[in-house]
C-alpha cells in the first residue's frame, strides 16, 4: 500500500487512481490474502447451510471483510440468524436492520429465498470473482481510509454513488452523511436532528438525481476535499516517498504547498453548480 499520509486530499486520490491496479495486484500477492482467497475458492462450495458457514472460520471472514463486516466477525450467532432469515418478509431480522451490508451479503450468498431455505450453488467462476474483487476492493478503500479519512469517504461515496436513490441511504451511512454535510456546507449538528427534518434540509441543498452526471459527482468531490482539509489539515510532507512519484507523473510538473486562512473562507452550496 502507498503511504498517502502527508499530502493533501486531492493530490493523494490522484496518486491512488493512478496506482489502484498496482496496489490490488499486490494485495493479491500478499501471502496472507492469498491464503485467505485459496481457502475460500477452495472451500466454499462445500458449504450448505448458514450454520457450516459460520462454523468455517477463513471463508466466514473472506466473505464478511469482502462485505465490510470486519467489525462483526465475532457475531456468528447474529450473522447464522440473518442470513437463515426470510428476505421477503418485513418483519425478519435481516429486513429490521438498517445497516445494508448485511442484506448485501444474505442476497449474494441466498442460503434463503422468499420460497424458503435453499442450498447455494458456490461452484459458479462468477460468483468466486465477485467475492475476491469484492473482498480486494474494500480493502483498497478501508486501507486507505486508515491514512487519510477524507480520501476514504470520497472512496465510498464513489462506490455508493450510483446506487444512492433517496436521503435515508445517506443518513443511514456515516460516511456518506458526512460528505454531503460538508460538501453542501450544512453543519454536522443537523445529525442531532430528526431523520425527516435532516432529509428536508438536505433535499433543499441538492437533487440527487444529479448525482447521475460524472461532472456533478465529480465537483462534489472537490468542494468535500477542499473544506474536509481546511476543517481537518493533513499536514504536508515533502519527503512523502508517495508524493515524489506524483510529482514526476504526468499529473502535473510541481506540487506548491500552500496554508490558507479558514477565517477567509466562505463556501456557498447555491453556487456548486456555477
Amino acid at each position: 500500500m502507498i503511504s498517502i499520509s502527508g499530502l493533501g486530499s486531492q493530490t493523494a486520490l490522484k496518486l491512488i487512481d493512478a496506482t489502484r491496479d498496482r496496489q490490488v495486484e499486490l494485495m493479491r500477492e500478499d501471502p496472507v490474502n492469498k491464503r485467505g482467497e485459496e481457502a475460500f475458492r477452495e472451500r466454499i462450495a462445500n458449504i450448505k447451510t448458514p450454520e457450516e458457514f459460520v462454523a468455517d472460520y477463513e471463508v466466514y471472514s473472506f466473505v464478511m471483510r469482502a462485505f465490510d463486516l470486519e467489525d462483526q466477525i465475532f457475531g456468528k450467532g447474529m450473522i447464522r440468524k440473518i442470513l437463515e432469515s426470510d428476505p421477503v418478509e418485513p418483519s425478519s431480522l435481516m429486513n429490521r436492520l438498517t445497516d445494508t451490508r448485511f442484506r448485501e451479503m444474505h442476497l449474494a450468498l441466498g442460503f434463503t429465498t422468499e420460497a424458503g431455505p435453499v442450498t447455494p450453488d458456490f461452484t459458479k467462476p462468477a460468483f468466486l470473482d465477485s467475492i475476491a474483487d469484492r473482498y480486494y476492493n474494500r480493502k483498497f478503500i478501508n486501507d486507505n481510509d486508515s491514512q487519510n479519512t477524507t480520501v476514504g469517504t470520497v472512496l465510498q461515496f464513489r462506490e455508493e454513488a450510483g446506487d444512492i436513490s433517496n436521503w435515508f441511504e445517506v443518513l443511514r451511512d456515516k460516511k456518506l452523511t458526512n460528505f454531503f454535510q460538508v460538501a453542501l456546507n450544512l453543519p454536522s449538528q443537523i445529525s442531532g436532528l430528526d431523520l425527516d427534518v435532516q432529509k428536508k434540509l438536505l433535499e433543499e441543498k441538492f437533487d440527487l438525481a444529479d448525482l447521475a452526471d460524472p461532472a456533478v459527482r465529480e465537483n462534489l468531490i472537490r468542494r468535500y476535499t477542499a473544506i474536509s482539509d481546511v476543517l481537518n489539515p493533513q499536514g504536508f510532507q515533502s519527503n512523502n516517498a508517495a508524493l515524489s512519484i506524483l510529482q514526476s507523473s504526468s499529473f502535473g510538473s510541481q506540487f506548491v504547498p500552500f496554508t490558507m486562512d479558514v477565517g477567509t473562507i466562505n463556501f456557498s452550496a447555491s453556487k456548486l453548480y456555477r
